[in-house]
């Protein structure tokens, strides 16, 4: 059953989401070649935790930490570790919080150091995918209008779509109906309803849509080891349109990057 939010329910779920936005700011300041997964686990969670809330993360279904760091070929749920960061690496860090009842999730992919052009490419493909997925996500349409999108537009540039590991509905749980897979037909799945949240996030690989999941139970890597992408940010369907409620700024002012590309989704400018 999809759970409709109220406008008031909607401002509490964009302040959770907020927290999530700013934390991963704050990483965005942190990561760099030499800085292990497990130091910016613990300065994520400090920082949640000085902002009134919780980290989604941790234990949830037994997850041991607040975040999700996946570098390279990792896809997803990723372990923090002493590992050191190396330029050339890429990683996603997927981060949530529980404020006021509510969870925010999103995630980002980070480069470190010079990656190679072809990485780069990966990454940039993929976060034009979840935006082309946000602009679906409106009144009259349906779940795999977005995945479709994402689909077409990934697969386009020879790259392999996940096909195991989707979005979701966003809420009071950190995962609720509807699954949001980043595939599919035109005109399948659920019908959008005024009041949803969703996470859209788009788990790409540069080679096969393969995965495989490693003995620890969480690790999920690509079946080929080429390198993965993942954006997400949370959506809620306001007015028959996408808004968003998370937010990459906090990520780009850390990095000196200039971008317009979350306007369309907002009624109200973000004021950082």
């Amino acid at each position: 059953m999809i759970i409709v939010k109220s406008r008031e329910e909607i401002e509490l779920m964009r302040e959770s989401a907020l927290i999530v936005s700013k934390t991963l700011g704050m990483i965005a300041s942190e990561i760099k070649e030499g800085v292990t997964t497990l130091y910016l686990d613990k300065l994520a969670e400090e920082f949640i935790r000085d902002h009134g809330a919780v980290p989604s993360f941790l234990g949830l279904y037994d997850f041991p930490n607040s975040l999700c760091m996946s570098p390279n070929s990792q896809v997803v749920h990723g372990i923090p570790n002493n590992t050191p960061l190396q330029s050339g690496d890429v990683i996603s860090v997927d981060c949530g919080a529980f404020k006021n009842g509510y969870h925010g999730d999103h995630a980002y992919s980070f480069e470190i150091g010079e990656v190679a052009p072809e990485v780069k490419k990966l990454l940039q493909v993929t976060k034009e995918s979840l935006y082309i997925g946000i602009r679906e996500f409106k009144a009259g349409n349906r779940v795999e209008d977005v995945g479709n999108a994402i689909q077409k537009y990934t697969e386009g540039h020879g790259y392999g779509v996940v096909r195991e590991l989707v979005g979701h509905g966003l809420g009071q749980k950190m995962h609720e109906e509807p699954e949001m897979p980043n595939y599919g037909k035109r005109g399948r799945g659920k019908l959008f309803i005024e009041g949803m949240v969703v996470a859209i996030e788009p788990m790409i690989n540069m080679g096969t849509k393969n995965i495989k999941q490693h003995k620890d139970g969480w690790t999920i890597t690509t079946a080929d080891g080429k390198p993965s992408a993942h954006f997400e940010h949370d959506v809620a369907l306001i007015d028959g349109k996408p808004e968003l409620l998370s937010t990459f700024q906090y990520i780009y002012k850390a990095l000196g990057i200039e971008s317009n590309e979350e306007d369309e989704f907002r009624k109200v400018p973000l004021v950082l």
